[in-house]
């Protein structure tokens, strides 16, 4: 008999805590202006309810927003598709290193990209025809691509941003066997890292 006298005082008590809880409780309402108020649920006019806690802006948003722009961010690194597009290849005359008056103008407008975004370092391939031995062309491959190193050092730009490797005839970009695909295969190809 006791204990369902003590539960029974228990769960008045309980009862009258939680209203006596929720007469007093206050409600945040949201003003004409857009102010955020707290207010007896009596006293609550016809207002939407304030914003739950993660729906708030915080603090650090709204002083973001507020803020005086920083200093200017570094610009996104380039992706290497849109870059490699920019950089043009380079041909070379049969059995050939030596720069034509076409390349050197397409070594100029490479370089001037290159400028322009200072962040990539630049893999210059040499590529040779199907002709000739595998050893002859890597040799000629590697010639070809350090003389185009050369030239863009001699426009300005940082040798320690350019790298050269040779492909030789091992990675031809026609595998046809005419004179027009080994023009297309005589070349130094620009890779941007």
């Amino acid at each position: 008999m006791k204990i369902l006298r003590f539960l029974t005082i228990a769960f008045a008590v309980a009862v009258f805590i939680s209203f006596g809880a929720y007469g007093c409780a206050k409600k945040q309402v949201v003003t004409e202006g857009g102010q955020v108020e707290a207010v007896r649920p009596s006293e609550a006019p016809e207002a939407k309810e304030a914003p739950k806690a993660e729906e708030k802006p915080s603090e650090v948003t709204r002083e973001a927003k507020e803020a005086p722009p920083g200093p200017k961010e570094q610009p996104e690194p380039v992706e290497a598709g849109r870059a490699e597009k920019a950089l043009k290849d380079v041909y070379f005359a049969f059995d050939s290193y030596e720069l034509s008056t076409e390349a050197t103008k397409t070594l100029q407008d490479n370089a001037d990209w290159i400028k322009a975004n200072p962040a990539p370092v630049v893999t210059v391939e040499g590529h040779c025809d199907e002709r000739g031995t595998v050893e002859y062309n890597l040799a000629l491959g590697e010639r070809r691509a350090e003389v185009a190193k050369k030239y863009l050092v001699s426009l300005g730009l940082k040798a320690s941003r350019l790298k050269t490797i040779s492909y030789g005839k091992s990675m031809p970009v026609d595998p046809g066997h005419t004179e027009e695909a080994w023009a297309k295969n005589r070349r130094a190809h620009f890779v941007v890292h």
